[in-house]
């Protein structure tokens, strides 16, 4: 495995380790380009690698009857993928579903362990982010259950947003409807009410955020309660 001391921690679980911990861990990892739609996880799979998004984000998706499923997370360049080998359980919970494209960093999960143990830093910083990930989780259900369509949509054009780190980025109505776990039609209507307020744009398959605050409006409270989370726990380090 090539070793990457001098690639920048543009993760920031991993820009918040101390500098000794930090370059430790990145000698370990190697870049990986991940592609649109890709499965990295299967839910009840062995968890062979541990990712560290950059680029590219993630989609944590818990199957439903077989052949639907529903988004209950997503991990951008803010976190990790692979955060239940800390509990000792190398079994993925969910199915790794990549919707963000680009680049991160990869290292096995024999290595992850071995880092990890070496690093009481790294240990903190991932008992915090598996905090922040449980709440995310918790808040999901209930945007799932409580909130209409197009507030949820609003949310989920706000948290990939943060994470593609572009006003552009791919994603179809089918694929919406999947992990959002609505029929199509809902979100075809959804998304044309986010467009006639001229806050997104939808060409062939892409979506641009036109108007971010007002976007911001339209999504349910759920965006801003796991932006706050995660900032009164991970983003003062």
């Amino acid at each position: 495995m090539p070793s990457i001391p001098n690639v920048p921690a543009a993760n920031r679980l991993l820009a918040a380790l101390p500098a000794i911990d930090r370059q430790n861990l990145l000698a370990q990892c190697e870049p990986v380009e991940l592609h649109f739609a890709e499965i990295l996880y299967l839910a009840g799979a062995q968890i062979p690698h541990v990712y560290f998004p950059i680029g590219s984000f993630i989609s944590l998706v818990t199957p439903v009857d077989g052949d639907t499923g529903l988004e209950v997370g997503l991990i951008g360049n803010e976190g990790i993928l692979g955060i239940t080998l800390i509990l000792g359980v190398d079994i993925a919970p969910f199915q790794a579903l990549v919707i963000g494209a680009g680049l991160a960093l990869r290292i096995s999960t024999p290595l992850f362990l071995q880092a990890l143990e070496r690093s009481r830093p790294f240990q903190l910083e991932l008992n915090r982010y598996l905090y922040v990930s449980m709440r995310q989780l918790a808040q999901t259900a209930a945007c799932n259950r409580f909130h209409l369509v197009e507030a949820r949509l609003a949310r989920w054009l706000l948290m990939s947003h943060d994470r593609a780190h572009a006003d552009t980025f791919h994603v179809t109505h089918i694929f919406l409807a999947y992990i959002l776990g609505v029929r199509r039609v809902g979100i075809t209507k959804a998304a044309l009410s986010l467009q006639e307020r001229k806050l997104i744009s939808y060409r062939r398959g892409n979506i641009t955020i036109l108007d971010r605050n007002g976007l911001e409006a339209a999504a349910c409270g759920c965006y801003r309660t796991e932006r706050e989370t995660y900032e009164s726990i991970l983003g003062n380090e």
